[in-house]
Parts: C-alpha cells; structure tokens; sequence
C-alpha cells in the first residue's frame, strides 16, 4: 500500500458513481481516510458493496444544497478530521438539444455539477488555508472542453467548473493549497455502457488509443495530484481522453 497520503482526510462527492468509487478506493490505497456522501440507501448499498473491503465513511448529504454541504464538512471534520482533499466527482446529465431542454433539466445539471463544486469548496478552503496544505481537484469532462451536441447544459458546467478552479488556484497558491481540474473522455461506467452498442462503437471509433477509460486510470490521475509532489501544479486541467481530444 502506498502511504503518500498517510494521515490526509478525503471527502470525495459522488463516490458512489463508478470514477467516483475508483477514487476512493485509490485515496485509500494511497492512506488516506476518504469520506463519499450519498443521497439514496439504493446508493449507499451498492457503494458499500462497490467499497467492501475498505473503511469509507458514508454521510447522507445533497451536493446541491448549501447548508446540506456544511453540514457534511462539519460531520466529516467532527468524525474523521480536518478536510485534507477535496475532490468534486458529483454529476448528472440530462442530455436533449437546446431546442428541447426544458428549464428543469438546466437547472438540475447546472446545480449538481457546478454549484456543488462551490457548495464543497466554500467550506473546506478556509481550514485548507490555515493549516497550509489543501487539495481541491474537480473532474470535469473531455466535453466541457469540446462540447458535444445535445448537451449545452453538460457542457457548460463542466466547461464552468475550470473557470473555477483557475480562479480558486490564484486566491490560495501561496497558502499550500493546489486547486486543478481532470477532464476525463469516454469512461466505462455504468452511464456510458448504458449506451446503446453501436452508439459505443461510434465513440471509439473516435479514441486513438481505440478503447474506452477504465475508473481507475483517473483515480490515478487524481491520485497524483493530491500527492505532495504535485504542489507545483496548480489551475491545470488535465486531459485523460484517450487522445480524443488533444490541446
């Protein structure tokens, strides 16, 4: 087991998605104590399931509201510790073209990828800050760089939340504090292998290194990041698509 992350306190959000649990199973590999939140018990047993084997903490909390978030934070810190790393994993989608989205679907997109990630930050970046050292990581996606037809509300959050993480990373760069952003491609998860099959093919038909991502090749991604020697690398975005698409 690595122990980079020794005595480092995690909260992941949407642990219970597939990147989502990945990570938290490569944080707690790496020794950190790792905190995931979930809004159903449906969730909760299939992420307990998803972990077994590893000593998450489970808290009912909803990412889209405010005061539930401060409420998490302060459970996490009241029953494991001071929050170490931060990684906003939480996401929906709620695809249709612009001429079809109905207000609804907007909205629910728009709070629970970007709102989330500044209900999360708001209340782990001042302790963060004042013990000098934090890890703020938010996984975006290959479309919020790209775009993708049928998903303008998609897009513009995970497209907003590198917005933020390069405006969070200047305010706290010398407080110890990293704050980047992983934009993933095309992932086999249970969201995407939901795709109908030929829709899949036509997909990777479009990856160079002609497959979909496995969870945990972002895990990793993510796993370095919140190391100690990554504290040079602050506001980046990095890409793990596959080479769909390249900057």
């Amino acid at each position: 087991m690595k122990t980079s992350l020794q005595g480092r306190v995690a909260i992941v959000t949407g642990g219970t998605g597939g990147i989502g649990m990945a990570i938290c199973r490569q944080l707690a590999d790496s020794g950190a104590r790792v905190a995931t939140n979930y809004r159903s018990e449906e969730k909760l047993k299939k992420a307990q399931e998803a972990g077994k084997g590893y000593a998450f903490y489970f808290f009912k909390a909803d990412v889209t509201d405010f005061d539930s978030c401060k409420q998490f934070v302060e459970a996490v810190e009241k029953d494991v510790g001071p929050v170490d790393i931060l990684v906003n994993c939480a996401g929906i989608t709620r695809d249709t073209t612009l001429r079809k989205m109905t207000r609804e679907q907007w909205d629910s997109v728009l709070t629970t990828n970007l709102d989330s990630v500044f209900n999360m930050s708001r209340h782990v970046v001042q302790g963060m800050t004042d013990r000098g050292f934090g890890r703020i990581i938010n996984i975006s996606s290959v479309n919020g760089q790209k775009g993708q037809l049928g998903q303008t509300n998609y897009s513009a959050a995970k497209a907003g939340m590198h917005g933020f993480t390069m405006a969070l990373a200047q305010e706290v760069a010398r407080k110890g504090v990293t704050v980047n952003t992983v934009s993933p491609g095309y992932i086999a998860t249970d969201m995407v292998m939901a795709v109908p099959e030929d829709i899949r093919k036509q997909i990777i038909a479009q990856i160079p290194v002609g497959r979909l991502g496995r969870p945990e090749e972002i895990a990793c991604v993510v796993d370095f990041l919140c190391a100690p020697e990554a504290a040079f690398i602050t506001g980046a975005d990095i890409s793990a698509n596959g080479g769909q698409h390249m900057m």
